[in-house]
């Protein structure tokens, strides 16, 4: 397939009962030790987005794991909404552009950002914070507006999603990290790690007309990103996924690293103070052997910023 050249355009508190020490400067990025305990899943509470970041991806082993020297990546938060940040209804733009930067000090090639949004794509990505924040640390925002950047892929496991057009830059791209922001959602009841990925697929209203927790579930047999991040520093509780008011919305400052969708969606849901049973597509794609839904099989690193 050959390479489009995109034109960079102006456009439940449970999970924390225990702390750790100080976090790393911006010069200690890859201060991880060989040999050091793996975690399934680092959760962090308590301080500002960027610093979170810093301090969880070193506990995780840091960026240096999953981005390498030369590479392009392609970062997927949530940008679909023309919403300004305190509303809750995109990614948190400062961890977004803490992301891009430490791709970069991996030695990351190119850095794109991208998202099919749901309203005007150009509003979206300047009224979010992210179109700056991406720019600010040398990122590319990309556009995914036009049917023309998505091809069609088959989802060998799906039951009622079997095929699909995903965006080019997902199939190109040599690191796909996934970051959305937790969130109430009228059809799917939360948005995390696995629903987000609606975000780089061309026909959204498939899954909505054919069982919306199944398509979300089939789909991410399709693709494990590698790497997701969790954004819950602004949860919105209800009214989403859009949001209508900032009351809606709880600083719960926290965040979650996990290389599984399944898992981490399922802290996501204990966080927002729900079952992970009760959000249908968790237990669905954890039968389809996707990941693992029981936090208590899990090694989870519990961390206080």
């Amino acid at each position: 397939m050959k390479r489009r050249v995109f034109i960079q355009k102006s456009i439940g508190a449970g999970l924390f009962a225990s702390a750790v020490s100080t976090a790393p400067g911006i010069n200690n990025l890859f201060a991880h030790a060989p040999g050091t305990e793996m975690f399934d899943l680092v959760a962090i509470k308590g301080g500002e987005p960027a610093a979170m970041f810093d301090k969880a991806i070193q506990a995780f082993g840091g960026i240096q794991k999953f981005v390498k020297k030369g590479q392009t990546v392609v970062v997927k938060p949530n940008i679909g909404w023309n919403k300004t940040p305190e509303y809750a209804a995109n990614t948190n733009p400062q961890l977004t552009g803490q992301i891009v930067k430490h791709c970069y000090a991996a030695g990351a090639k190119i850095v794109y950002v991208f998202d099919n949004t749901c309203n005007n794509w150009q509003k979206c990505y300047t009224n979010s914070g992210i179109e700056k924040s991406v720019k600010d640390a040398g990122g590319k925002m990309v556009p995914g507006n036009t049917e023309s950047y998505y091809h069609g892929v088959q989802v060998n496991k799906g039951k009622k999603l079997q095929s699909s057009k995903v965006h080019e830059l997902i199939l190109e791209s040599d690191v796909f990290i996934n970051v959305p922001v937790l969130k109430n959602h009228g059809g799917a009841a939360l948005t995390m790690t696995m629903k987000n990925l609606m975000g780089i697929v061309w026909d959204r209203s498939y899954w909505h007309r054919n069982d919306l927790h199944q398509c979300i579930a089939d789909f991410s047999t399709y693709r494990q990103p590698d790497l997701n991040i969790l954004d819950a520093y602004r949860v919105m509780m209800r009214n989403g996924p859009q949001g209508v008011s900032t009351n809606d919305v709880v600083n719960m400052k926290s965040l979650f690293i996990s290389t599984n969708m399944v898992s981490i969606d399922a802290a996501g849901a204990k966080m927002f103070g729900m079952e992970p049973e009760k959000v249908g597509y968790i237990p669905i794609a954890n039968q389809m052997g996707v990941g693992e839904m029981d936090l208590s099989k899990l090694n989870i690193k519990k961390m206080s910023a």
